[in-house]
C-alpha cells in the first residue's frame, strides 16, 4: 500500500510513540477532511530532536531556536486575502503521487509542550502533524482570520479522530 508519509526517524525516542503511524494517520485525516485522496499525495517527514530542528529553524526562518514543527510546502499555496481558503492541489498523473512538501518535528519540544499542557504525547504529536499538513496545503496562522480558519480546521479534524480541541486551555 502506498503511504502518504515518507518518514525518517532521526531520534530513536520517537519509536516509543509509534511516530510513523501517528504521522500517517494525522496526515491522512487532514487530507481526507479536505476531500483529497491521501494516495494521490506524498509528504516527507523528519522526526528529529531540538538540536536538529534549531538548525533548520535558523537556516530557513532565521530563528536561532528550537520549535515544535516546521513545514516546507512544495509550492506556495497561501492566499493573499486574510481568511480566504487556499486552492487545494490536484494530483498530476495517475499512479504518481504529488509531493506536498516536507515536515520536521522535534521530540524534545513536543514532549515538553505535551507535559506542560497535561496532554498525552501522542495527541500533541497528532495535532502538530495535522497542523504541519495544513501548512503544506497553504493554511497559515499569521493573520487573524487565517488563524481562525486553520485552528477551526485542526479542531474539527482532531475531533473526528476522537481528540480534544488543542486550543482549549485547561
Amino acid at each position: 500500500m502506498q503511504m502518504l508519509t515518507d518518514t525518517i526517524i532521526d531520534d530513536d525516542r520517537w519509536d516509543a510513540v509509534a511516530f510513523e503511524e501517528l504521522a500517517e494517520t494525522a496526515a491522512q485525516a487532514a487530507l481526507s477532511h479536505l476531500g483529497l485522496a491521501p494516495s494521490d499525495f506524498e509528504i516527507a517527514v523528519l522526526a528529529c530532536d531540538d538540536a536538529r530542528i534549531a538548525v533548520l529553524n535558523a537556516d530557513f526562518r532565521d530563528k536561532d531556536k528550537a520549535t515544535n514543527v516546521l513545514s516546507w510546502p512544495s509550492e506556495e499555496r497561501g492566499v493573499d486575502v486574510d481568511g480566504d481558503v487556499p486552492k487545494l492541489p490536484e494530483q498530476s498523473l495517475p499512479g504518481m503521487p504529488e509531493e506536498l512538501g516536507d515536515i520536521a518535528i522535534s521530540f524534545d519540544t513536543c514532549a515538553r509542550e505535551a507535559a506542560e499542557a497535561g496532554k498525552p504525547m501522542a495527541d500533541h504529536v497528532t495535532h502538530l502533524m495535522v497542523h504541519g499538513t495544513l501548512h503544506l496545503l497553504g493554511y497559515d496562522h499569521i493573520r487573524d482570520k487565517d488563524a481562525t480558519l486553520m485552528e477551526g480546521l485542526e479542531t474539527t479534524i482532531l475531533g473526528k479522530m476522537g481528540l480534544a480541541d488543542p486550543y482549549v486551555i485547561k
